[in-house]
């Protein structure tokens, strides 16, 4: 046994004693490496493990219920080889320990995914301030005390379902309303990795859950992913200012680097100097998808895909949100993050690709955009699904 010393970092507390296992022992270990037992602890007088979903045609997901982060994600490339294609730690203290590795790899973001200008919006007459963790706005529901770094409850249905539960107290971050929250990750047997987020309040509040992979389908990660080829089935984008807060205006893509209605290398256009790219340092943006329509998003039509042409690895998106917000890893390989170790190794500078279903940014101050208002007795439903094959 190896006892970790208590770690305090943005309010939690964690004592954590993990079993040592012989990892040279490939029994012990998942398809994609992760020795359990890394992740075994428990943090706030909850149990934390490390759950593997896998179906018979190759496919792996491992998820701990710390923040509902997907930790791996293996799949065939296109010689057969099993390939894991996210980012993300090898054991659980560098999740936790959010000072020295903050990151929101793989996690079901909650309450509110992206950000909200000054941490501030308006419900009737009554006006809330949220925790401001990203400069002046709130960024992913308050960062480290967000839902990404508190512990679900965990059960795992079957071989190929997790389904994961937390609890949001009136207040929490400064948001109103107790909410309970049900993230299911499902693996299904054609490949794909399908995630619903079910939520109900007892009193009027805001949401707007996404998942937070990282993907990368070479297979390496010691380099950027500007061979990785992307499509946005958009017509429209939300321009950002320098504090990536959408202007409120919805303009098109044509004629600019945000055009990806025809599948493209990343690397064509991620150093252009178009103003957008420049303020963020590459893609942080959300795009206005043409699969949601008349107040309805089809589920059964692809939004957005990404490709190696290294792996053969294709990778199609599906959801019922009117929007996703494509980020290409401009804070990894910058700063602190140039010395974190990763299961990979340290990560460079726009290494993957994030692909995040979700309300615009910033909504709630948009009335004239969707709106992630949820009212007692209302049921929060939202979905996305990524569907991998090779070609």
């Amino acid at each position: 046994m190896k006892n970790f010393k208590l770690i305090l970092g943005a309010g939690i507390a964690f004592a954590m004693i993990c079993a040592c296992t012989n990892v040279n022992d490939a029994s012990q270990l998942t398809a994609s490496g992760l020795n359990p037992a890394a992740f075994d602890t428990t943090i706030n007088d909850k149990v934390v493990k490390l759950y593997t979903l896998k179906n018979n045609n190759g496919m792996e997901v491992c998820i701990t219920n710390y923040g509902g982060r997907v930790v791996s994600l293996v799949v065939p490339d296109k010689d057969g080889k099993p390939t894991d294609v996210v980012l993300g730690f090898d054991n659980i203290a560098q999740y936790v320990d959010t000072l020295n590795s903050p990151t929101d790899y793989g996690s079901s973001v909650g309450r509110y995914a992206n950000r909200i200008k000054d941490g501030k919006f308006k419900l009737g007459d009554t006006e809330y301030q949220l925790k401001q963790n990203d400069g002046p706005n709130c960024l992913h529901g308050g960062g480290t005390t967000g839902w990404m770094n508190q512990v679900y409850d965990a059960e795992q249905i079957d071989d190929q379902t997790l389904k994961l539960t937390i609890t949001a107290e009136d207040g929490e971050n400064g948001f109103p309303g107790k909410v309970t929250a049900i993230t299911t990750y499902k693996v299904t047997d054609d490949n794909t990795l399908d995630i619903t987020w079910e939520a109900e309040t007892d009193k009027e509040t805001i949401i707007n859950q996404t998942n937070h992979n990282y993907y990368n389908l070479s297979g390496d990660f010691t380099k950027p992913g500007y061979d990785m080829v992307l499509y946005v089935n958009a017509d429209n984008f939300t321009p950002s200012d320098k504090l990536y807060i959408p202007t409120g205006e919805i303009k098109t893509v044509e004629g600019t680097p945000m055009d990806f209605r025809t599948p493209h290398a990343i690397g064509d256009s991620i150093k252009s100097q178009f103003d957008q790219i420049q303020n963020a340092g590459g893609y942080d943006h959300n795009w206005c998808l043409n699969t949601y329509k008349d107040g309805k998003g089809d589920d059964t039509q692809v939004c957005a895909s990404l490709y190696s042409p290294k792996t053969g690895i294709f990778m199609e998106m599906f959801t019922n949100e009117p929007g996703v917000q494509v980020y290409s890893g401009n804070f990894q390989g910058v700063g602190n993050e140039l010395s974190i170790q990763h299961k990979h190794g340290p990560y460079p500078q726009h290494v993957s690709v994030c692909l995040e279903s979700q309300k615009y940014p910033d909504s709630p101050n948009k009335k004239d955009w969707v709106q992630p208002t949820l009212k007692p007795g209302e049921k929060y439903f939202s979905h996305a699904a990524y569907k991998f094959s090779v070609k």
